[in-house]
């Protein structure tokens, strides 16, 4: 019987988030960070996928577009290292959203184990 206390976030390791990126899967990245840390670095999206940029703390006032990203998908979380982005991804579920996962590691695992195009920053 369900408790209404959300389940564990699933985390993506950057290698899962790339291959279901390349099969097409209509997945939103929600990029959680701050925007001189997007300026600097970010995943490429590609045309089947949606981007979508709401730092941290704008997410309680930005739900709604969350709920859109997920009318079509799953909305993958991700931020430097995979921290801010596990919190947001336990908010959203706390605020009964399913369907957010989180990319493990972050956007610096992302450059060092799929697109090392991706500047890496400190």
């Amino acid at each position: 019987m369900p408790t209404g206390v959300p389940g564990p976030i699933i985390e993506l390791a950057p290698t899962t988030l790339r291959d279901r990126l390349a099969a097409g899967e209509p997945i939103t990245l929600l990029d959680v960070r701050q925007p001189d840390e997007r300026t600097f670095a970010s995943i490429p999206v590609p045309a089947t996928a949606g981007d979508l940029f709401i730092p941290m703390r704008e997410v309680p006032d930005r739900i709604d577009s969350i709920r859109e990203a997920l009318e079509r998908g799953p909305v993958v979380a991700y931020c430097h290292h995979g921290v801010r982005s596990m919190n947001v991804a336990q908010w959203l579920a706390a605020q009964g959203l399913e369907g957010i996962l989180n990319l493990g590691g972050g956007i610096d695992a992302w450059s060092i184990a799929v697109d090392q195009a991706v500047p890496r920053y400190f």
